[in-house]
């Protein structure tokens, strides 16, 4: 495989991990029996409604998701995807429209992040059709990849971000909306990186360090005020999230839209004979 080649599809799956970064440190997860939005939860103040939101999703375990929108610097993103935090393990299919027509499929289990690109990327890796990063041998080695950082991020609770929101000083109650089928109740409200900083200061460590996390992913993205929109339906679970913001290079404006949780989500390591390990090549890349 050439390295045009392989830098071109690290691009693609380097934009969708950057999604994978924000929804791995979203909010929460929707559920399909909230039919009808609970009355007693419209009444709360938009504060306590969001954070009563983010309070019960910490004993998430596993959630299902659909995610699309655009990432400063690397453009469009869509994908469909499943994780468990407890083992950690994540599949996922998607594409990056801005960095190429392929559609691609992700899967992290073992510490092994896997790209898999179908039977195109057959063709030009001597008939594998999976490439392998192991991520803790990259960030061991100095290495601060997409791998690495979906690696790291996995580990964060959903419910972190809509818990950043509770900061924002101009929070609103939208109104009722659906959003696939299920009536839900929509907040928005606009955040800084120094209101997100200042929340988590009295936070225990664990969880100040989890948040801290997904604060540094738009430090990255140079985004230092955040747009965001949450959707809660009946059961105060999220149903939908959005953020929205101007980075260094370029807007990004991503909605994740969960679909089930705490189901189980059983994900396999392709078999050996159809992958080819990257590590190195990668780590030679990135050097």
């Amino acid at each position: 495989m050439s390295i045009s080649v392989r830098t071109g599809r690290k691009r693609a799956v380097g934009a969708a991990l950057a999604a994978v970064l924000l929804a791995g440190g979203a909010a929460g997860c929707g559920s399909e029996k909230g039919d009808k939005a609970d009355k007693a939860g419209q009444d709360m103040s938009p504060a306590a409604a969001v954070k009563k939101a983010a309070d019960k999703t910490e004993d998430l375990t596993s959630f299902t998701f659909r995610m699309k929108g655009t990432v400063p610097g690397d453009g469009r993103v869509q994908a469909d995807a499943s994780m468990s935090t407890e083992p950690l393990a994540m599949q996922m299919k998607m594409s990056a429209p801005d960095q190429g027509p392929e559609k691609m499929e992700l899967r992290y289990v073992d510490g092994g992040i896997y790209l898999g690109g179908g039977k195109e990327a057959a063709k030009e890796m001597d008939g594998k059709s999976w490439i392998k990063f192991d991520a803790k041998a990259m960030e061991k080695a100095g290495g601060k990849s997409a791998a690495t950082s979906a690696s790291s991020q996995a580990e964060n609770n959903p419910a972190d971000q809509s818990t950043l929101l509770t900061g924002s000083k101009d929070l609103k109650k939208v109104g009722s909306e659906s959003v696939g089928g299920v009536e839900t109740t929509h907040y928005a409200g606009t955040v800084t990186l120094d209101q997100m900083r200042k929340l988590v200061e009295d936070e225990d460590a664990a969880t100040k360090k989890r948040r801290e996390k997904s604060i540094k992913q738009y430090e990255d993205m140079g985004v230092d005020k955040l747009e965001m929109d949450l959707w809660v339906d009946g059961e105060d679970h999220t149903k939908q999230f959005r953020a929205r913001g101007k980075g260094d290079k370029g807007r990004l404006d991503m909605t994740i839209t969960f679909l089930d949780y705490n189901k189980p989500v059983n994900v396999e390591a392709p078999p050996k004979s159809q992958v080819m390990d990257l590590s190195k090549e990668m780590k030679g890349l990135q050097d």
